[in-house]
């Protein structure tokens, strides 16, 4: 304490001293060494700045990532070390499974082989689709990809989670206000093409290789779908560089497109619960009305569930929406294979999702933000190469008999030339010319996402059976291989085509905008006319007074 007179405040000093004395005779005449308790001692100064200058430098390296720019080859690193510590830590679990020559290696491989040539088809402006389709095959030809034990069994249920994806994005890419407006075209343009090139499969198939009439139309509503995968993005583009806009073709196409999956796919899967049910005719026939009232009415309900949970302000409401309608639309199709009625489950997943959908734009969603659909896109992104490289590891190039491939372009080609003929006897009579008739014919052509799905679920239903019959396994064996064909053959020629004849065909001109007749507009004529009668009334009662 200071105890000077002059100082009130009774300040503590901290700095004590300390004298240091040694009783050794040869340093009794040194001087005392004072110590500070509290003064640290104090660096060299050029210590201290070199110190500093060498902290700099490592951070400034640390900061700029040692001057590394973002390219590929550094892209390429990181992926590959990224890929070795998932592979490690799935061998610390699983062990000799992810080693060279286990099931779940050969699995991981062909994903990633997909993946890859995928990428490297897409710098050619083509579908990367193919990439992963040509992938499989090539890897089941070699003799790389063989699975045993439960592996094909999860193929199966990879499969069928990826047809629930694309399902859930067809039921979602739905847009009612455009099929209200474009109502008779758009029905017209997805429903009798899609139709006459089921018919025209199922009798060509039936006099070229001896099919049943039901396999017949199981195969033609299996090649009677259009892939969105490939038809949309191309569209897109041509979109915004302003083809075709004045008359609303893309707009057209697209919503005419999401239409006629769902009449394919749902009518496919009658026709494979008809095939596959057990009972005698009376039931076989019932099957299909069944499947669709079951579907109809589990879609309509889970639809309305989803809309009302969860909350539309609720913290997690993306993701659980996203949970709502994918378990649900997942436990559609998987249940319904359970009950033997596997055609419900595929028509209720898309309508489930289309009146959840309709239900968010209504409270207050729209075509622009829907973040589920957002959601699962990003999902059928790590699911693509799953579905198409293994639909091609279906395929071995060792075996296949050309007859097949021979007969089969022969219906795929026929049936073709069925739908492009149908497509010009519907839009004929309409706004478009024909260059803009022939340009809708192109984009009506590529068959991709819904023949990869739908192709191997015939032979996916007899490997599940105990004793299953020669003839429909060669059957399905068969549809296998000309979905594989169909995509092969169409997807790149409608692609291209659509690409390069778009800007040829169609016109930018700019959209000619009309007043529309919306719901403000008939307010304010409704309103108009009220003062107006109004007014009348006022007039008339001042006469009768008068």
């Amino acid at each position: 304490k200071d105890e000077s007179p002059g100082n009130k405040s009774n300040k503590i000093n901290c700095e004590t001293t300390v004298n240091i004395s040694t009783n050794s005779p040869s340093k009794q005449n040194s001087p005392q060494k004072t110590v500070s308790i509290v003064e640290v001692p104090k660096k060299d100064p050029d210590d201290k700045n070199c110190d500093k200058s060498n902290c700099s430098r490592v951070a400034s390296l640390l900061s700029r990532q040692c001057g590394l720019g973002n390219s590929w080859p550094i892209t390429l690193i990181g992926t590959l070390f990224i890929l070795v510590l998932l592979w490690a830590l799935l061998y610390t679990l699983l062990e000799m499974e992810v080693t060279p020559g286990g099931n779940l290696f050969n699995l991981l491989v062909l994903i990633l082989v997909a993946f890859c040539v995928g990428k490297i088809v897409a710098l050619a402006k083509l579908p990367p689709l193919l990439g992963m389709l040509i992938a499989g095959i090539i890897l089941r030809t070699i003799g790389f990809f063989k699975i045993t034990g439960v592996y094909p069994a999860i193929v199966i249920k990879l499969r069928e989670i990826a047809l629930t994806v694309i399902l859930i994005k067809a039921g979602l890419g739905l847009d009612a206000p455009a099929l209200l407006k474009l109502s008779l075209v758009v029905l017209r343009l997805a429903l009798f093409p899609c139709l006459a090139e089921a018919v025209a499969a199922a009798v060509l198939s039936h006099y070229l290789f001896d099919y049943p009439y039901l396999w017949g139309l199981l195969l033609g509503f299996m090649l009677s779908a259009v892939s969105p995968a490939v038809v949309v993005p191309t569209l897109l583009s041509l979109k915004e560089r302003g083809y075709g806009e004045n008359k609303g073709i893309s707009t057209l196409v697209i919503a005419a497109s999401s239409l006629d999956d769902i009449v394919a796919i749902s009518i496919f899967g009658v026709f494979l619960g008809m095939i596959f049910s057990k009972g005698d005719l009376t039931q076989q026939l019932l099957q299909g009305p069944l499947e669709m009232v079951i579907g109809l009415s589990f879609g309509v309900t889970w639809g309305l569930i989803a809309s009302f949970i969860p909350h539309r302000d609720d913290k997690y409401v993306i993701v659980k929406r996203s949970v709502m309608i994918g378990a649900g639309g997942l436990c559609a199709v998987l249940g319904s294979e359970l009950i033997h009625y596997s055609g419900a489950g595929p028509l209720a997943c898309i309508v489930a999702s289309f009146i959840a959908c309709l239900s968010w734009k209504l409270q207050g969603w729209s075509n622009t933000h829907n973040p589920v659909s957002d959601v699962f896109a990003k999902i059928w992104l790590i699911l693509q190469p799953m579905l198409f490289g293994l639909i091609g590891a279906e395929i071995d190039l060792t075996i296949l008999q050309l007859d097949t491939v021979g007969l089969g372009l022969i219906v795929i080609i026929g049936a073709l030339v069925v739908r492009v003929a149908t497509c010009c006897l519907v839009i004929l009579g309409g706004n478009l010319n024909w260059k803009e008739i022939i340009f809708v014919n192109l984009a009506w052509l590529p068959k991709a996402t819904v023949q990869a799905a739908l192709g191997p679920e015939a032979l996916d239903q007899i490997r599940q059976q105990k004793n299953p019959d020669e003839n429909d396994e060669v059957r399905a064996a068969q549809l296998l291989t000309l979905a594989v064909i169909s995509i092969l053959l169409t997807a790149p020629i409608g692609s291209i085509g659509i690409s390069i004849s778009g800007p040829t065909l169609l016109s930018n001109e700019p959209f000619k905008y009309f007043l529309p007749l919306n719901s403000q507009y008939l307010c304010s004529l409704i309103h108009i006319y009220i003062n107006k009668l109004k007014c009348m009334t006022i007039l008339s009662l001042t006469s009768v007074i008068d």
